[in-house]
């Protein structure tokens, strides 16, 4: 990665990174009533998580947001791959909006009240597409290497 692809994705890199590295560190040590609420409501979008149990799906999702996070603040990692990891991590997270009742105002994608936290997370789909495309055009303009 050249420094200037590096130094231009760095803010978006950082703040996204270090949300969700927190965010992930907190669930590797979540109680059992913290575990059984982020696994009832996983499973109420994604029903095949319900064999999991809450404490097992807790330290899954925090492992798995700590690699997310570590991977935006390394710069090692290219851009590409790290928008690619964001991508499909707030894109699972978007699920959750879509699929749980009253989240979204009826008929619509504007969110209701309860579903601003879950909403906000089409910031981090923004960030991972932009890294992606980012990447894309440093490699076809020769700027990238």
């Amino acid at each position: 990665m050249r420094l200037a692809s590096f130094i231009r994705d760095m803010p978006a890199r950082v703040s996204a990174g270090a949300f969700i590295l927190n965010s992930g560190l907190s669930k590797l040590s979540a109680d059992e009533q913290t575990a059984a609420g982020l696994h009832q409501m996983a499973t109420g979008a994604y029903p095949f998580l319900g064999s999991m149990k809450p404490q097992d799906f807790a330290k899954l999702l925090g492992a798995g947001e700590v690699a997310v996070g570590t991977a935006l603040l390394l710069p090692v990692v290219p851009s590409g791959v790290a928008g690619l990891l964001l991508t499909g991590f707030s894109g699972g997270l978007l699920g959750l909006y879509i699929k749980i009742p009253g989240m979204r105002q009826e008929g619509s994608l504007r969110p209701t009240q309860q579903g601003i936290p879950l909403a906000k997370d089409s910031w981090l789909l923004g960030i991972g597409a932009s890294l992606v495309l980012s990447d894309v055009v440093d490699r076809f303009s020769g700027s990238g290497e």
